[in-house]
This record gives structure tokens, sequence and C-alpha cells, in this order.
């Protein structure tokens, strides 16, 4: 006798949304709304799975611009650095650096 059709609820869809967006791993979100098989999770939930990482990162991301965009020289910073390429020189810069001069020796004969 086969299963009966799994129908999602708004609550499910809710929870596998959440949950996705967290980082749960898709086993442990079928188990706790009852399916058995994360295969069966994909199948039913995966607008859910999908749009719930993808709407946490834009929160999140939202959240620092608002940050960086009020002041905060942190969230400047890291902004910049990770969406627009900046990047933080060395203290030097290879190849413009003088070598020291040489040292001659004087051989005294052993003579201090």
């Amino acid at each position: 006798m086969p299963r009966p059709r799994l129908n999602p609820t708004d609550e499910q869809r809710k929870i596998v949304k959440t949950m996705s967006a967290v980082g749960i791993p898709q086993d442990e979100i079928a188990r706790l709304i009852g399916i058995r098989s994360p295969k069966t999770l994909r199948k039913h939930f995966w607008g859910e799975l999908d749009r719930g990482a993808t709407d946490a990162n834009a929160s999140v991301a939202g959240a620092l611009f608002k940050q960086a965009m009020g002041g905060n020289v942190a969230a400047q910073k890291f902004w910049l650095q990770s969406r627009a390429g900046w990047r933080t020189k060395p203290a030097f810069e290879p190849g413009t650096t003088q070598a020291p001069p040489f040292v001659v020796a004087m051989d005294t004969g052993g003579q201090p």
C-alpha cells in the first residue's frame, strides 16, 4: 500500500525556508517536519530550500550596507574588500626599496 501523498502546509513551508536560511542540513529539516527522505523534501519544498539561503544572504547584506552607509568604518572596509575588490597594500612595494650599500672588509694581515 503506497504512502499518502504529501500536502505541504504553510507552516511546514515557513519552517523549511527558515531552517534552510540558517544552514540546517536537508536531512535534519526533513526529519523535523516528519518526512523520511531529503529527496521528498526537495521534491515538495524546492522553492523554500532555494529561496531560504538567498533571502538570508540578502537580509545580512542589507544590514551590512546600512551599517556601512551609516558611517561604520569596519563595515565600509569589509564591503569594499569583499564586494568592490579593494585590497590593502603591503607596507612596502617590492622592487622600490634600495639595496644597502656594499661593505668592504679590509684584510689587515691578522692585525686587529
